[in-house]
């Protein structure tokens, strides 16, 4: 039997939790347990309950990463290493090596390099640079200098994006080692398609960060609701712009028709998308784009029409007008518009709806995914199943 290490000590990703990096955590793991697989997960993150068919993963807690200044949290996260590097051999051996990239984090990529196991690095953004401009960054030199050392120990590089392959490659990455994959879905989670019922609801799902411009969606529903006053907006996630936001749709005066969920449950995302005739992935135009939308790929394998912003190659994810519908970004107006359409033409929606659902049912799956994960490394999925 396969035996992967499955490392993340990203300390803001709860393995279990429901934000967007923890539903790609465990679709991935599931992806390799379905392959026959036994995974071991090592996380500082480990509390909560995992889903039943994720209770055969092997977990390993790492300690954690205490709450504090930012330079108290770097020489935390600098210490995992060591733990890493002790975990990996007591656990061993492994067949492979996959490991989040993680802010600091070097010791998987470097172990499995030294034991000559082949290695998986997956780059979900550029750290570095996002942790500088939306947060705080304490000892940057060792934050560079560890990731240009994992990223140099990488046997391969998974990158979500362009951009971010990109990054990769600037930190040392050779080209060749460098792939792009973007984020995917799990069809057994969306078994059936929207119905489409009740009045037209604009819907969006993700984390409450000012980089989704959810205020911007706000704004847009407000001008819709004025030639559609039946519309409804249902905002499925939460974070720290939800106070904010609820201001900004009270004073537009669509307060009652918009619904904040919080957060909520992998388990439950697709019955919330199914009450949406329209999902969203809305960025900043002012912001730099290199994201993968895992929202954007469930709205699609919920059969549901995509409107997103012309930000990046975040137009490219979606056929014009046969998936979905691009706007330019911070343009309330020209959102509102879009809106309007689908709102104005039932058998659109569902027809874009339609045709998202079975292009990414067909050609993006976490299980395809793994696939092509497990090809790179020099392991055939073919392995998986018990065969020599």
């Amino acid at each position: 039997m396969m035996r992967i290490a499955y490392v993340s000590t990203d300390p803001g990703i709860p393995v279990f939790g429901c934000k967007g990096a923890s539903v790609h955590l465990q679709e991935m793991v599931r992806a390799f347990l379905a392959k026959g697989a036994e995974v071991t997960l090592f996380s500082p993150r480990m509390e909560g309950v995992p889903p039943q068919d994720l209770t055969t993963a092997r977990q390993h807690p790492l300690p954690p990463v205490l709450k504090g200044d930012a330079d108290a949290r770097a020489r935390g996260q600098i210490a995992l290493n060591r733990d890493v590097a002790q975990a990996l051999e007591a656990q061993g051996p492994f067949d492979l090596i996959y490991e989040r990239h993680a802010l600091f984090a070097h010791a998987a990529m470097d172990y499995a390099r030294k034991q000559h196991i082949p290695s998986v690095l997956e780059v979900n953004a550029p750290l570095i640079d996002e942790q500088s401009r939306h947060r705080s960054l304490e000892r940057i030199d060792d934050a560079l200098f560890l990731a240009c050392r994992a990223f140099a120990a990488a046997k391969q590089v998974v990158a979500v994006s362009p951009q971010v392959a990109d990054y990769a490659r600037d930190m040392g990455t050779p080209a060749d080692r460098v792939t792009v994959e973007p984020n995917a879905v799990n069809p057994a989670r969306f078994p059936d398609p929207a119905k489409f019922a009740d009045a037209f609801c604009v819907g969006f799902l993700g984390t409450l960060k000012p980089w989704h411009d959810v205020s911007l969606i706000i704004h847009a529903f407000a001008i819709l609701r004025q030639t559609i006053p039946t519309a409804k907006l249902l905002i499925v996630g939460d974070g720290p712009e939800r106070r904010r936001l609820t201001v900004q749709a009270d004073a537009a005066g669509v307060i009652d028709a918009v619904q904040f969920t919080g957060a909520v449950p992998a388990e439950q995302v697709p019955s919330w998308l199914a009450r949406m005739h329209v999902g969203l992935a809305t960025y900043r135009g002012s912001d730099p784009f290199y994201f993968s939308p895992l929202k954007l790929y469930e709205y699609m394998a919920a059969g549901l029409p995509s409107v997103v912003s012309r930000v990046g190659t975040l137009a490219d994810a979606i056929e014009e007008g046969k998936t979905g519908l691009s706007v330019p970004p911070d343009d309330a107006e020209a959102l509102a518009a879009a809106l309007a359409k689908l709102a104005n033409d039932p058998g659109m929606v569902r027809a874009t709806g339609r045709t998202a659902r079975a292009r990414v049912l067909a050609t993006q799956t976490w299980d395809d995914v793994a696939d092509r994960v497990l090809l790179r490394a020099g392991l055939a999925p073919a392995r998986m199943d018990g065969a020599a």
